[in-house]
């Protein structure tokens, strides 16, 4: 498996977004996600809209048992939630990101070595970390590429 832990920090700009937040085990994540961008996507051919970018999910903890998850897609303009499916935002600052190709099941280690780069390099991580995946389960495993985004604030 090859590691790419090229670690970088940058500032990003607020990113519209169409999510549903719900809590789940880590067992089942992957199911819920199949189900939640299929609904995502019926909804966005609905309103004649597309992605801006490649979907995402947020961590807002990392308890796995009790996952409190945002399963979500980029979009260009801020449009109306529906049902479960709620419109909001990523928000605009400085961000540490790094890209980790393989399982899903393998980016702990990339985890752990960003909060390490975070801590050396005079940052605090802060808010809710998120994974993009820029290929899908059709892909081999070994293929798989997932961008992993922390927000982080100057140590003071």
């Amino acid at each position: 498996m090859a590691k790419m832990s090229n670690i970088m920090v940058l500032k990003q700009n607020e990113q519209p977004t169409i999510s549903i937040r719900t809590k789940t085990s880590v067992d089942q994540l992957p199911q819920l996600i199949g189900e939640s961008y299929g609904k995502m996507s019926i909804y966005l051919n609905e309103l004649n809209e597309t992605l801006s970018d490649v979907p995402f999910v947020a961590y807002h903890n990392m308890d796995m048992q009790n996952l409190d998850v945002e399963i979500g897609f980029p979009v260009a303009n801020l449009l109306p939630g529906k049902g479960d499916i709620k419109a909001g935002s990523i928000p605009a600052g400085l961000i540490v990101f790094s890209m980790n190709r393989g399982p899903y099941s393998k980016t702990e280690p990339l985890y752990r070595e960003m909060a390490k780069w975070i801590e050396k390099n005079g940052f605090e991580a802060i808010g809710t970390a998120y994974e993009y995946y820029y290929n899908d389960t059709s892909f081999l495993e070994t293929e798989l590429l997932t961008k992993i985004v922390m927000p982080v604030k100057k140590r003071i």
